[in-house]
């Protein structure tokens, strides 16, 4: 397992968010009433590490719960960018999420390839990798409406709750994704990536007597890739421990 080491070089703060793209679409998600497991995962192109976890959660794809109980993520963070090869889909944002993590206590260090359940550290992947994503807990329905860029998103929760506004997290995914390593710890390896952060924002839901609702638009991502999903989670404002999520397809 590879630890975060914190140094600085003029690659370390190369940013790959320079050209913006778009994606378009026409879709609606809707949770169940019951909780949807939110699985991140937190690597790097530049950690020899992580290529084990990145095979590992590209077999969800096949996961019979996959959108119904399991949405996976897989954000790539910047922190291993200044030894050799910097990671396109990295961006300071997602190591900085995080390091929130673990400043609240979610997560005891800061790693890669590192897995958060539910907001709370996951181990099992470096032992019996048993993921369980069964759960009879009410929450409500996360309802989002896609047309071409722009989402409406809807939160009914089960039991009615006192905060005037919680946060909504879109993330655009890519599947199937190649890269050629020609530097760094992965030197002339090629990685293959599903569930990528190709885009992603948080924005508040603001109550409107018992439901939560937000008109936004979709991130922008900053490549496309061959196979494309949405999802959407909710926490509360100083808390990130998700209350409820939602993914799909993004067909043509």
């Amino acid at each position: 397992m590879a630890k975060a080491m914190f140094r600085f070089s003029p690659i370390c703060i190369f940013l790959i968010l320079t050209v913006s793209v778009s994606v378009k679409a026409d879709v609606t998600i809707t949770s169940p009433g019951t909780q949807v497991s939110l699985l991140e995962l937190y690597t790097s192109e530049g950690c020899s590490s992580c290529p084990p976890a990145d095979q590992w959660i590209s077999k969800l794809k096949s996961h019979p719960e996959l959108w119904r109980s399991l949405v996976p993520v897989g954000f790539h963070v910047d922190y291993w960018n200044y030894i050799g090869w910097a990671d396109r889909f990295s961006s300071p944002e997602y190591s900085a999420r995080q390091r929130r993590y673990a400043r609240s206590n979610n997560l005891k260090t800061v790693y890669t390839p590192g897995f958060l359940l539910n907001g709370e550290e996951w181990r099992s992947f470096f032992g019996k990798r048993k993921l369980s994503t069964e759960t009879d807990k009410k929450v409500g329905k996360l309802n989002l409406n896609i047309s071409d860029m722009a989402l409406a998103a809807v939160f009914n929760p089960a039991e009615a709750l006192t905060d005037k506004r919680l946060i909504l997290n879109i993330a655009v995914l890519g599947f199937d994704i190649k890269t050629d390593v020609r530097s760094g710890e992965n030197n002339n390896k090629q990685l293959r990536h599903d569930f990528t952060v190709l885009g992603y924002k948080s924005i508040p839901l603001y109550k409107d007597k018992s439901i939560y609702a937000v008109m936004t638009e979709l991130p922008d991502i900053i490549e496309t890739a061959p196979r494309m999903a949405v999802t959407a989670w909710i926490n509360k404002e100083n808390d990130m421990t998700p209350i409820q999520a939602a993914g799909g397809w993004l067909e043509d």
